[in-house]
């Protein structure tokens, strides 16, 4: 008996807690895509309107239009290294800071993700400015 509650408390944690990770680790793929500068896998993490403000150029625009905007600075700024710094935040909106090195210059990159227990967590805003 006492191992078979120790088996099931076993099964709970590893449930509940790869859940919970899972929702915090939501930004590593996104840094991932960002790091191989792929446009396409980043924006399917788009919400389907979001704000974009790259290089203080700020736009309200479609999944369609970010994602072309994305692949014009990936374009011009060919991305060598991202790592993310700083993560806040809870459920349902998370945020993540990260350093961009691309192009030969360093940017700053600022993610808001909303995140939603069903899974599609969508980045509400990118925010990408030189350092």
């Amino acid at each position: 008996m006492k191992k078979l509650i120790l088996s099931i408390s076993f099964v709970l944690l590893f449930a509940f807690g790869s859940r919970a990770q899972n929702q915090a680790d939501v930004f590593i793929p996104i840094g991932k895509y960002i790091q191989m500068g792929d446009c396409d896998k980043l924006s399917a993490w788009f919400a389907s309107n979001l704000e974009l403000d790259i290089l203080g150029n700020v736009n309200n625009c479609s999944k369609t239009q970010a994602t072309q905007i994305i692949k014009d600075f990936f374009v011009t700024y060919t991305p060598k290294s991202f790592a993310i710094i700083h993560k806040s935040g809870r459920a349902p909106m998370k945020y993540a800071i990260g350093n961009l090195s691309a192009g030969g210059e360093s940017f700053r990159v600022t993610l808001f993700v909303k995140i939603q227990e069903k899974g599609g967590n969508q980045i509400q805003q990118l925010r990408i400015e030189r350092e």
